[in-house]
């Protein structure tokens, strides 16, 4: 299969030397050109096939995400290559926004450039290694890191503070052990080493501290 491009960047000079590059891939044949968004538009519609727009993003007229997403619309068949000098957040969520279906930097190489327009052409989106660092840090700053459990007191572990609070409730050490599905055995050294850690003696003062930290809980049986 033959990749048709368009090519459009409002530098006479990039845009030649992007026209020269794509002509030394043997899939890809560069169907067009255009200094300006406008420009790619009216092109597209004349354009038959036309598979990829690599498109930059700052030029006069119309810029390449305006572009984008009246290509987008109109030609939903055409996938939008960003090629451009701006890895920045807010170029590259605008152009994702207006429908781009990758996005590269202008240091990408011919073999990066060629792969990437291979796989907007099967529906992938894509990204050079500098935009997924970029994209990367963006969704793990959008969200929120679950609210840090208030840790227990004394140095108690969970299970610990689980047995503290079965003591609590009343249970033997045969019961809190039928509950939480251990052994008896376990559950004793449980109840040591809570008792070691909060300095108690005895289950009415270890009921006593539980309630004073919230620790009493009922049985699920």
């Amino acid at each position: 299969m033959t990749i048709a491009v368009m090519v459009v960047d409002d530098q006479q000079v990039v845009r030649e030397g992007l026209v020269a590059l794509l002509g030394l891939l043997d899939d890809v044949e560069v169907a067009g050109s255009a200094a300006n968004g406008a420009e790619a538009l009216a092109l597209a519609g004349r354009l038959d096939p036309l598979d990829v727009v690599l498109m930059d993003l700052n030029m006069p007229v119309m810029s390449g995400a305006e572009a984008t997403g009246h290509l987008t619309r109109e030609h939903p068949d055409v996938a939008v290559l960003v090629l451009t000098t701006y890895s920045d957040d807010a170029s590259i969520a605008g152009a994702l926004a207006a429908g781009a279906r990758g996005y590269l930097t202008k240091d990408a190489g011919r073999h990066e450039i060629g792969a990437a327009l291979r796989a907007v052409v099967a529906g992938q989106l894509t990204f050079g290694a500098d935009v997924s660092r970029q994209v990367a840090g963006a969704l793990s700053g959008a969200v929120k890191p679950a609210p840090r459990k208030e840790s227990l007191p004394d140095g108690l572990t969970a299970r610990e503070a689980e047995v503290l609070g079965l003591i609590a409730a009343g249970l033997s050490n045969g019961e809190i052990a039928a509950e939480l599905v251990i052994g008896e055995t376990t559950v004793k050294t449980h109840i040591n080493n809570a008792f070691a850690k909060i300095g108690v003696g005895n289950r009415v003062e270890a009921l006593r501290y539980a309630e004073r930290h919230g620790l009493a809980r009922e049985p699920k049986r």
